[in-house]
This record gives C-alpha cells, sequence and structure tokens, in this order.
C-alpha cells in the first residue's frame, strides 16, 4: 500500500532504547544545521551534488509482514530500474535524517527501501516525549527484530514488485548500530538475494551466544564493508578479527577497518559525535562496493 510522502520534525531519540552502547544520536536541530551548511561547502564534487541535482523520488509505502504491517519509505531515481539496498536504521529508527540518507543514495542509482524497525509497537518517528511506561514496549520491539527473516524476506518480495528496481539486480543491505548485525542476518539467510552489505559502528556482530551474527559467515556470500567505531574496538578489539578471520576462512575476504577517532554513531549526521571526514570516506566505500557488486 502506498500514502503520500509526509514530514515530522521530531528526530531525537530516548537513550533508553539504545543503551550505553548507542550514546545519543542526535543533536538539537541548530547543530544539525551547522553541520549542513559545513557539508553544503565542501559538496561540488560530493554525491551530495548529485543527491541535490537528481529528481528523486520518495514515497511512504506499507509492507505486509508475519508480524503485521510496516510502515517503509521508498526512495529511487524518477526514472529508470536500479538495484535495491535496504536500509536497517539505527535504534533511533526511521526518520528525517534516514531519508535525507536515502535520498543520497538513491542519486547514486539503488532503489532505497528504509523500513520503521519498531512497527510492531509504533509507527515513526519515534516521539521525543516516548512515555516512561512505554519503553519497555519500545524493548521489546527492539528485541522482535532481531531474527530479521520475516521482515527481509517481506522487503525483498516488496522490492521485487516495484517498477523501480531492476529485476534480476542484486540486492544490497546496510545498517547502523543495531542495524548492523541485522545486515548479517538479512544476508545469511538470504544469501542469493544479498550481494553487498555495509556495516557502520554495528553493535553486537560477535558474541558468545549461539545465535551469534558472525555465525553465519559461512552462509554469507555478499560482499561485505564494516566500518567500525574506534571506541567499540577499544571495548572489544577481538571482534574484528573474529570476523576477519571467518569470512576468510568462508572463502570471502571483507573489508574491516576501524575509522581511527570516530566514536560510535560517527556517521549520521545527527550524532553528536559526527564525524564529517571519517563518514564521508565510509560512504564513499560503500557506494563503491554497492556499484560494483550490486549488478
Amino acid at each position: 500500500m502506498i500514502k503520500s510522502s509526509e514530514s515530522n520534525s521530531k528526530d531525537l531519540l530516548p537513550e533508553e532504547v539504545c543503551g550505553e552502547e548507542c550514546h545519543r544520536h542526535d543533536a538539537n536541530r541548530r547543530e544539525f544545521g551547522a553541520l549542513m551548511l559545513g557539508l553544503g561547502l565542501t559538496a561540488a564534487t560530493s554525491s551530495l551534488a548529485r543527491a541535490a541535482g537528481a529528481a528523486v523520488t520518495e514515497t511512504d509505502v506499507t509492507i505486509k509482514t508475519n508480524d503485521g504491517t510496516c510502515d517503509a519509505v521508498l526512495t529511487h531515481l524518477a526514472t529508470g530500474a536500479h538495484p535495491g539496498v535496504i536500509v536497517w536504521p539505527d535504534a533511533g529508527g526511521l526518520r528525517p535524517i534516514y531519508r535525507d540518507m536515502a535520498k543520497r543514495l538513491a542519486a547514486e542509482g539503488f532503489t532505497v527501501l528504509t523500513p520503521n524497525p519498531f512497527y510492531r509497537v509504533i509507527k515513526a518517528p519515534l516521539p521525543t516525549d516516548f512515555p516512561q511506561d512505554q519503553r519497555p514496549k519500545l524493548r521489546e520491539g527492539l528485541a522482535a527484530v532481531g531474527g530479521a527473516e520475516g521482515d527481509a524476506k517481506a522487503f525483498i518480495a516488496f522490492l521485487d514488485g516495484q517498477a523501480s528496481y531492476r529485476k534480476g539486480a542484486k540486492i544490497g543491505v546496510t545498517g547502523y548500530c543495531m542495524g548492523g548485525p541485522l545486515t548479517m542476518r538479512t544476508a545469511g539467510n538470504f544469501p542469493d538475494r544479498i550481494g553487498a552489505a555495509g556495516s557502520f559502528h554495528g553493535g553486537g556482530l560477535v558474541t558468545d551466544q549461539p545465535t551469534s551474527p558472525h555465525l553465519l559467515v559461512p552462509r554469507i556470500k555478499a560482499k561485505y564493508l564494516f566500518a567500525v567505531a574506534d571506541n567499540d574496538d577499544q571495548k572489544e578489539p577481538e571482534a574484528k578479527n573474529v570476523l576477519r578471520e571467518a569470512f576468510a576462512k568462508a572463502g570471502n575476504p571483507a573489508d574491516i577497518e576501524v575509522f581511527k577517532g570516530a566514536n560510535h554513531g560517527w556517521c549520521v549526521p545527527t550524532s553528536q559525535v559526527y564525524n564529517h571526514d571519517q563518514a564521508e570516506r565510509a560512504w564513499a566505500k560503500l557506494v563503491a562496493l554497492f556499484k560494483s557488486a550490486l549488478v
């Protein structure tokens, strides 16, 4: 089902949802405006400039899943058919900054689907004044998305039905914070559909549980980029080595890099720890990966 696009300026997250690993996801709107102004001064030759000049279409959509109806946004160039990309947001969920990021990615020649991971509990975006007594329910919604298989299956099927998606092209998946492990669950459960993936400051990629995402590596065929936050690496220095060894053993070496000086959350422009130079470098690596692997 497709609805008219709407905007909402509330894009802050109650910190309790994400926990200490996520820090604060968003700066206030004045800080965001200053960041965007700074970006604009250097965007002449970047994909930001292409996004500004491209005819990009954004449509609010709903997708039937096994657990209900997921609200999402579909973003693509106004003409043509292009490889698809699924974006798993961080624990702040689908909000205005992720719409902006989707537009930028769509301008590079992709059909981008960004779902609301909390659809089981609440429609996007999360309100800034989410009631205290409802926050346990929100955490339950966060836990429910952990498997990702059912949702990803519905999202892939949705893309298959879109005229803006180039039939037969591999699909990309990218995720931020809690979305990082969801990229691995998506790629591991649908190895013949997912051709490339990027995890940015992903949390919980390697655990001691039997459901740890890294145990899916032997099933993953996608080419992978892991952009690791410097402070995350300091807390779990062995995680990157476990990932690197698992992908090498599977015969599918991954690009795993610790972004020095970049803290957890650095890739999202509204984050208080946003690192412009490192975020731009991570973005360029993602776009290059998708353009080479999503064929």
